[in-house]
């Protein structure tokens, strides 16, 4: 089944899938009375993964896709019974559809610490029972999205295919395989992922296929003939340059005399920038030009910045372990905090000044420089305001910023209405265009890994006063 562009998510997500304090709460509420007020929450992260310049916005379609089925099925309904929920509560669930509004940015987009990426509006319960399956699905895809985006950056225009269902943990690479399409890959060796969200399937053999075979040629020469349109030969198993591909050569020399290609050799150990020159040496010498060199191997940005820089005539990386865990954060720190409820502003405070949260019903403003590149600066106001002149630091006294007369854009569009998708999705090569000409909009500063710019996340005076007014109350 497709919905829009993309087709659904293979997991079986239902109400349960939550964390139970969620449940708790939700009960709480739905007894007291209160299930109905009307409830405001932002979702955004506090700190940019890879002590990097950005971060890429993604899973937003899955999350909505399982968002609009989300039910409580007899199965969980019969499971809370035993977690002694009440019985009243119990019927309610049964009967439980999201019917929110929800304001995001676009899949793909460039976000920032501290700039709400997604605005929740809803009965409070509804809201406060999304909240789990929201942060999993976000959380996740953005940190593998960005991960891959700055694999993109130094591949340049190098095929780069995700190898990491293997090493992933558990099922997330399931949604990983997606994230990186996002962040700029151009296929995966995940074939589910590839079924499921319309991806070019990538693989070619491991050492246990020419281990079985008498010799290595014999090996190569079997699967050659069962793969002759997309073979590609892991020449590593024994002696790369001895061994390896000579016998990758005597086979493409025999597909040549049938008419066919051999389409690449892999390399999966060893020095890989001094064996890709040495092997395109061998390749080139036989006439053999067209035929690519694959490498994988725990690959990351670095490395393959480094191979890069090495000059190493590798064509297609394979990035597996490193791309699908997030190495080395794991994580994305996404939060989902409560920002208007009952018709009232509220607030969280803290002795942490970072952890302090905005509140209100909000807007986000991405403003643009005289070339059309981003100015580096994201200003979040109130839901009226339209034309902020100064933002101010979030957390630090005194500093603020002038964005008067830069042109600005809004980042925050409807997504969501009354529990049902209103947009039309681009495709996930769409989406990655999207990414791509964003990251080129974004000054080189902020895409460096070592020490890149901050990139300037403000508030409006309107919004300054309120929060400076709910803290000093709620502090008294």
């Amino acid at each position: 089944m497709k919905i829009f562009g993309e087709k659904m998510p293979m997991l079986d997500i239902s109400g349960t899938y939550t964390d139970k304090y969620e449940l708790a709460m939700g009960q709480a509420f739905f007894l007291a009375g209160r299930k109905n007020q009307h409830a405001i929450f932002d979702y955004f992260f506090r700190k940019t993964p890879f002590n990097g310049g950005y971060a890429v916005f993604a899973g937003l379609m899955d999350f909505l896709t399982l968002l609009e089925n989300f039910r409580f099925d007899k199965e969980d309904l019969d499971f809370l019974k035993t977690q002694g929920f009440h019985p009243d509560y119990l019927t309610y669930l049964e009967n439980f559809r999201f019917a929110g509004t929800i304001y995001a940015c676009r899949e793909g987009e460039l976000v920032f610490p501290t700039c709400p990426i997604m605005r929740i509006e809803g009965a409070l319960i509804e809201t406060q029972l999304i909240e789990t399956l929201a942060l999993n699905i976000l959380n996740f895809q953005t940190l593998i999205a960005t991960k891959a985006s700055r694999m993109r950056l130094v591949a340049k225009d190098q095929i780069l295919i995700d190898f990491g269902l293997r090493r992933a943990q558990g099922l997330g690479g399931y949604h990983a395989s997606r994230a990186a399409i996002i962040g700029g890959f151009d296929a995966t060796s995940n074939t589910r992922s590839a079924r499921d969200y319309d991806l070019p399937a990538s693989g070619t053999m491991a050492h246990s296929y020419v281990q079985c075979y008498e010799n290595e040629l014999e090996a190569f020469r079997s699967f050659a003939h069962t793969s002759q349109d997309d073979c590609v030969l892991l020449v590593d198993t024994y002696d790369t340059l001895k061994s390896g591909v000579p016998n990758a050569i005597a086979v493409a020399k025999e597909m040549e005399a049938k008419g066919k290609r051999l389409k690449g050799i892999r390399l999966d150990s060893g020095d890989l920038a001094y064996l890709a020159k040495q092997s395109r040496v061998l390749l080139d010498n036989a006439g053999l030009q067209y035929v690519k060199i694959a490498a994988s191997n725990q690959l990351d940005e670095y490395v393959i910045r480094s191979l890069l820089e090495q000059k190493a005539p590798i064509d297609v990386f394979g990035v597996g372990t490193n791309l699908v865990t997030g190495r080395p954060d794991a994580a994305i720190d996404g939060v989902y905090k409560l920002a208007h409820a009952d018709g009232r502003p509220v607030i969280k405070l803290s002795e942490n000044v970072s952890k302090i949260t905005l509140p209100e019903k909000k807007r986000v403003w991405r403003y643009l420089d005289s070339h059309g590149n981003f100015l580096g600066a994201d200003a979040v106001g109130l839901d009226h305001e339209r034309n902020i002149s100064i933002m101010h630091h979030p957390f630090v006294p005194h500093q603020s910023f002038s964005i008067k007369g830069y042109e600005s854009e809004p980042v925050l569009h409807l997504v969501m209405k009354k529990g049902q998708i209103v947009y039309s999705p681009p495709t996930l090569y769409q989406t990655a265009q999207y990414c791509r000409e964003r990251l080129g909009m974004l000054p080189s500063e902020y895409k460096r890994f070592e020490n890149p710019h901050i990139y300037k996340v403000g508030i409006s005076t309107r919004l300054k006063a309120l929060r400076d007014r709910l803290i000093a109350q709620y502090r008294n």
